[in-house]
């Protein structure tokens, strides 16, 4: 049986030893010293969760809110519409943004282009393209990062190219602590600017001692998690943006559903769940199966264990 994700021994155990009293260290200074140093920004704040941050990055847009057509994350235009701001949706390849396709939207000053770092998790995102781009237009670019944090190849979460970069640190995230989240930037006028939001999503010491002692781990998790999506890849042909990087494996299939329900039956974890179906706006358009590597557990991505994955894929013709 596979596991499902959950915070490591070492996060539960310095997160209880904080709420019993037994260590009194100030996390949150900690915290955020480390997702400056992650992240090459120059401000950073722990929040309460992934929403809160998108809720904090959205209030500074003075513009429009550009959010792409598949591939992100559905509270983006949630709170988007919440606020009261303008929303473009943008056409895309598959959720993988094409910075070409802004040049046929009609987009006002002081607009944002919001985005997670892999498209529906499967397909990295041209963070460079896209920051040149909308550098020279005028575009502010605000990346979740959630799945992407900790690049051992500096292209997703960097400071560099994004210029507000978010996350959550909620299950079964890369930085998995079961609440809270970040965000940071170069620019001290977003944060002077969304002091309300801001004090509405404070969180407490015993969340950032989690994120805190997750943060030295992220980058290895993220690439044992890379990893084992690559291997699934390689094996099966016919999956969504093959040659990226991504942390889920999507299959576009016609009977997407029937064969999602033998693969649960075939496949069995200890709860939530592993395998999805599309079409559904986080993911793809169309139909689909997803294998959601992400939110298994990091002793679940041995390669005896996605072999298995790999056999009963093809026992069901996904090959």
């Amino acid at each position: 049986m596979f596991k499902f994700k959950t915070p490591s021994k070492e996060t539960r155990k310095i997160m209880s030893e904080v709420a019993l009293g037994k260590i009194e260290d100030n996390f949150q200074e900690k915290c955020e010293e480390k997702i400056k140093s992650l992240t090459a920004h120059d401000f950073a704040k722990v929040t309460s969760s992934g929403n809160n941050s998108i809720f904090i990055a959205l209030s500074s847009v003075k513009g429009d809110v550009i959010v792409p057509d598949q591939g992100g994350w559905h509270g983006f235009k949630q709170i988007a519409k919440f606020l009261n701001k303008n929303l473009i949706t943008l056409k895309t390849d598959d959720g993988i943004i094409n910075p070409k396709y802004l040049d046929d939207i009609d987009i006002n000053n002081d607009s944002a282009l919001i985005f997670t770092s892999f498209a529906g998790y499967c397909g990295e995102q041209d963070t460079k393209g896209i920051s040149k781009y909308c550098k020279n237009n005028n575009i502010t670019t605000i990346e979740d990062a959630s799945a992407g944090i900790g690049d051992s190849e500096n292209n997703l979460g960097n400071g560099k190219y994004s210029d507000i970069i978010l996350a959550s640190t909620g299950s079964p995230k890369i930085i998995n602590v079961g609440s809270g989240g970040f965000i940071s930037t170069n620019s001290d006028e977003i944060f002077k600017n969304t002091s309300l939001p801001q004090k509405l999503s404070k969180t407490n010491n015993i969340v950032c001692s989690g994120i805190c002692l997750e943060l030295d781990n992220v980058k290895d998790n993220l690439e044992v998690t890379l990893n084992a999506t690559e291997h699934i890849k390689k094996c099966i042909d016919n999956t969504l943006h093959s040659k990226k990087r991504g942390v889920n494996v999507i299959i576009p299939h016609d009977d997407a559903k029937e064969i999602s329900w033998n693969l649960k039956k075939s496949l069995p974890i200890d709860k939530s769940g592993f395998i999805t179906t599309c079409p559904n706006y986080n993911r793809v358009k169309q139909k689909a199966i997803c294998i959601e590597i992400k939110n298994l557990d990091y002793e679940c991505l041995e390669k005896e264990n996605l072999d298995r994955i790999i056999e009963e894929l093809k026992i069901n013709n996904l090959q």
